[in-house]
Protein backbone atom coordinates (compact mmCIF):
# COMPACT_ATOMS: atom_id res chain seq x y z
CA UNK A 1 0.00 0.00 0.00
CA UNK A 2 1.35 3.14 -1.17
CA UNK A 3 2.37 5.69 1.39
CA UNK A 4 0.74 9.23 0.22
CA UNK A 5 2.79 12.41 2.02
CA UNK A 6 0.20 14.86 1.59
CA UNK A 7 -1.58 17.46 3.73
CA UNK A 8 -4.17 18.06 1.49
CA UNK A 9 -7.85 18.46 2.61
CA UNK A 10 -8.89 17.07 -0.62
CA UNK A 11 -7.49 13.36 -0.37
CA UNK A 12 -8.18 12.91 3.24
CA UNK A 13 -11.90 13.85 2.47
CA UNK A 14 -11.81 11.52 -0.69
CA UNK A 15 -9.94 8.43 1.79
CA UNK A 16 -12.41 9.22 4.64
CA UNK A 17 -15.97 9.35 2.16
CA UNK A 18 -14.08 5.77 0.86
CA UNK A 19 -14.59 4.36 4.42
CA UNK A 20 -18.32 6.11 4.57
CA UNK A 21 -18.79 4.50 1.38
CA UNK A 22 -17.92 0.62 2.19
CA UNK A 23 -20.06 1.34 5.67
CA UNK A 24 -22.75 2.56 3.84
CA UNK A 25 -23.19 -0.19 1.83
CA UNK A 26 -22.64 -2.66 4.44
CA UNK A 27 -25.75 -1.02 6.34
CA UNK A 28 -27.43 -1.47 2.93
CA UNK A 29 -26.60 -4.87 2.60
CA UNK A 30 -27.70 -5.60 6.12
CA UNK A 31 -30.93 -3.60 5.84
CA UNK A 32 -31.97 -4.25 2.66
CA UNK A 33 -30.42 -7.50 0.92
CA UNK A 34 -29.18 -5.76 -1.73
CA UNK A 35 -26.84 -2.23 -2.73
CA UNK A 36 -25.77 -0.65 -6.25
CA UNK A 37 -23.43 -3.09 -7.99
CA UNK A 38 -21.62 -0.07 -9.56
CA UNK A 39 -20.73 1.14 -6.40
CA UNK A 40 -19.78 -1.83 -4.92
CA UNK A 41 -17.48 -2.96 -7.58
CA UNK A 42 -15.76 0.72 -7.21
CA UNK A 43 -15.48 -0.28 -3.74
CA UNK A 44 -14.21 -3.12 -3.39
CA UNK A 45 -11.40 -2.39 -6.99
CA UNK A 46 -9.86 -0.17 -4.24
CA UNK A 47 -8.10 -3.15 -3.14
CA UNK A 48 -6.27 -3.74 -6.28
CA UNK A 49 -5.00 -0.42 -6.74
CA UNK A 50 -1.72 -1.02 -4.97
CA UNK A 51 0.48 1.58 -6.43
CA UNK A 52 -1.38 4.27 -7.62
CA UNK A 53 -0.13 7.67 -8.12
CA UNK A 54 -2.57 9.41 -6.41
CA UNK A 55 -5.37 9.01 -4.13
CA UNK A 56 -8.21 10.20 -6.98
CA UNK A 57 -6.61 7.44 -8.82
CA UNK A 58 -6.88 5.18 -5.93
CA UNK A 59 -11.00 5.65 -6.81
CA UNK A 60 -10.40 5.79 -10.41
CA UNK A 61 -11.84 9.18 -9.84
CA UNK A 62 -13.95 11.18 -7.78
CA UNK A 63 -17.36 9.48 -9.05
CA UNK A 64 -15.75 6.06 -7.59
CA UNK A 65 -16.48 7.86 -4.60
CA UNK A 66 -19.34 9.90 -5.11
CA UNK A 67 -22.03 7.57 -2.91
CA UNK A 68 -19.28 7.86 0.12
CA UNK A 69 -19.04 12.16 -0.41
CA UNK A 70 -22.75 12.10 -0.35
CA UNK A 71 -22.89 10.41 2.82
CA UNK A 72 -19.95 11.92 4.83
CA UNK A 73 -21.35 15.26 4.34
CA UNK A 74 -24.82 13.88 5.64
CA UNK A 75 -23.72 12.39 8.34
CA UNK A 76 -20.94 15.24 9.28
CA UNK A 77 -24.10 17.96 9.03
CA UNK A 78 -27.06 15.85 11.17
CA UNK A 79 -27.47 16.54 14.38
CA UNK A 80 -26.52 13.49 16.86
CA UNK A 81 -30.29 12.83 17.11
CA UNK A 82 -30.39 12.59 13.26
CA UNK A 83 -27.32 10.71 12.42
CA UNK A 84 -27.38 7.28 11.06
CA UNK A 85 -25.86 5.36 14.29
CA UNK A 86 -24.85 1.98 12.49
CA UNK A 87 -22.70 3.96 9.88
CA UNK A 88 -20.76 5.95 12.26
CA UNK A 89 -20.69 2.79 14.55
CA UNK A 90 -18.74 0.73 11.55
CA UNK A 91 -16.81 3.80 10.61
CA UNK A 92 -15.34 4.48 14.08
CA UNK A 93 -14.48 0.51 14.33
CA UNK A 94 -12.77 0.65 10.93
CA UNK A 95 -11.05 3.37 12.02
CA UNK A 96 -9.99 1.62 15.37
CA UNK A 97 -9.31 -1.85 13.33
CA UNK A 98 -6.73 0.12 11.01
CA UNK A 99 -4.50 1.28 14.02
CA UNK A 100 -4.58 -2.31 15.06
CA UNK A 101 -3.49 -3.72 11.83
CA UNK A 102 -0.81 -0.95 10.95
CA UNK A 103 0.87 -1.98 14.24
CA UNK A 104 1.47 -5.49 12.59
CA UNK A 105 3.74 -5.15 9.14
CA UNK A 106 3.92 -9.11 9.26
CA UNK A 107 -0.33 -8.69 8.80
CA UNK A 108 -0.38 -5.98 5.89
CA UNK A 109 2.26 -7.87 4.24
CA UNK A 110 0.04 -11.19 4.41
CA UNK A 111 -2.59 -8.89 3.00
CA UNK A 112 -0.88 -7.99 0.29
CA UNK A 113 -0.22 -11.26 -0.74
CA UNK A 114 -3.73 -12.75 -0.40
CA UNK A 115 -5.03 -9.90 -2.27
CA UNK A 116 -2.83 -10.51 -5.33
CA UNK A 117 -3.00 -13.65 -5.69
CA UNK A 118 -7.06 -12.83 -5.68
CA UNK A 119 -6.27 -10.33 -8.58
CA UNK A 120 -4.44 -12.87 -10.13
CA UNK A 121 -7.67 -14.43 -10.79
CA UNK A 122 -9.68 -11.57 -11.79
CA UNK A 123 -9.25 -12.46 -15.20
CA UNK A 124 -11.45 -15.43 -15.35
CA UNK A 125 -14.37 -13.47 -12.36
CA UNK A 126 -15.84 -10.18 -12.39
CA UNK A 127 -15.53 -8.00 -9.01
CA UNK A 128 -19.53 -8.82 -8.25
CA UNK A 129 -18.90 -12.45 -8.59
CA UNK A 130 -20.06 -14.69 -5.58
CA UNK A 131 -16.52 -16.46 -5.77
CA UNK A 132 -14.68 -13.10 -5.54
CA UNK A 133 -17.08 -11.93 -2.83
CA UNK A 134 -16.16 -15.11 -0.95
CA UNK A 135 -12.48 -15.16 -1.27
CA UNK A 136 -12.53 -11.65 0.06
CA UNK A 137 -14.84 -12.43 3.14
CA UNK A 138 -12.19 -15.04 3.81
CA UNK A 139 -9.28 -12.77 3.72
CA UNK A 140 -11.10 -10.52 6.01
CA UNK A 141 -11.81 -13.21 8.70
CA UNK A 142 -8.32 -14.87 8.39
CA UNK A 143 -6.70 -11.39 8.58
CA UNK A 144 -8.73 -8.11 10.26
CA UNK A 145 -11.41 -10.65 12.14
CA UNK A 146 -8.71 -12.09 14.44
CA UNK A 147 -7.32 -8.44 15.41
CA UNK A 148 -10.63 -7.52 17.28
CA UNK A 149 -12.94 -6.62 18.68
CA UNK A 150 -15.31 -7.71 16.04
CA UNK A 151 -17.93 -5.12 13.64
CA UNK A 152 -21.05 -6.30 14.79
CA UNK A 153 -23.27 -5.44 12.16
CA UNK A 154 -27.05 -4.79 12.64
CA UNK A 155 -29.99 -5.08 10.15
CA UNK A 156 -32.71 -7.79 9.25
CA UNK A 157 -31.35 -11.42 10.06
CA UNK A 158 -32.84 -12.98 6.69
CA UNK A 159 -30.52 -10.85 5.29
CA UNK A 160 -27.60 -10.90 7.62
CA UNK A 161 -27.91 -15.25 7.91
CA UNK A 162 -27.73 -15.55 3.39
CA UNK A 163 -24.15 -16.97 3.04
CA UNK A 164 -24.10 -14.62 -0.06
CA UNK A 165 -24.59 -11.08 1.57
CA UNK A 166 -22.19 -12.35 4.46
CA UNK A 167 -19.37 -12.34 2.26
CA UNK A 168 -20.56 -8.78 1.02
CA UNK A 169 -20.37 -7.21 4.28
CA UNK A 170 -16.99 -8.89 5.19
CA UNK A 171 -15.37 -7.85 1.29
CA UNK A 172 -16.67 -4.16 1.74
CA UNK A 173 -15.39 -3.68 5.45
CA UNK A 174 -11.77 -4.69 4.18
CA UNK A 175 -12.69 -1.78 1.80
CA UNK A 176 -13.30 -0.07 4.50
CA UNK A 177 -10.31 -0.76 6.13
CA UNK A 178 -8.05 0.11 2.71
CA UNK A 179 -9.88 3.48 2.70
CA UNK A 180 -8.93 3.88 6.54
CA UNK A 181 -5.08 3.15 5.79
CA UNK A 182 -5.44 5.92 3.33
CA UNK A 183 -7.18 8.28 5.49
CA UNK A 184 -3.65 8.03 8.13
CA UNK A 185 -1.42 8.03 5.24
CA UNK A 186 -2.79 11.47 4.33
CA UNK A 187 -2.79 12.89 7.35
CA UNK A 188 -6.23 11.84 8.92
CA UNK A 189 -6.86 12.16 12.56
CA UNK A 190 -9.95 11.13 15.01
CA UNK A 191 -9.35 15.23 15.94
CA UNK A 192 -10.64 16.07 12.95
CA UNK A 193 -13.57 14.38 12.96
CA UNK A 194 -14.30 15.73 16.29
CA UNK A 195 -13.25 19.69 15.95
CA UNK A 196 -12.53 19.50 11.68
CA UNK A 197 -15.86 18.76 10.14
CA UNK A 198 -16.36 22.18 8.27
CA UNK A 199 -13.32 21.43 6.51
CA UNK A 200 -14.82 17.91 5.21
CA UNK A 201 -18.27 19.25 4.55
CA UNK A 202 -17.05 22.01 2.22
CA UNK A 203 -14.64 19.61 0.27
CA UNK A 204 -17.62 17.50 0.35
CA UNK A 205 -19.78 20.10 -1.56
CA UNK A 206 -17.01 21.08 -3.40
CA UNK A 207 -15.81 17.22 -5.03
CA UNK A 208 -19.76 16.86 -5.31
CA UNK A 209 -20.47 20.57 -7.54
Amino acid sequence: MNMYHSDRITDRTLSLAGVFQAASLVDQIANRGMANNAVIENTLETLFRFDAASVEDVYGGVTGVQHGLKVLCEQFQSSRATRDINITRYVISLLVLERKLMARPAMVQQLREKLEAIENRLDYFSLSHDTVFAKLADVYQTTISTLGPRIMVQGDQPHLSNTNNANRVRALLLAGIRSAVLWRQCGGSRWQILFGRRKYIDCCQRLLA
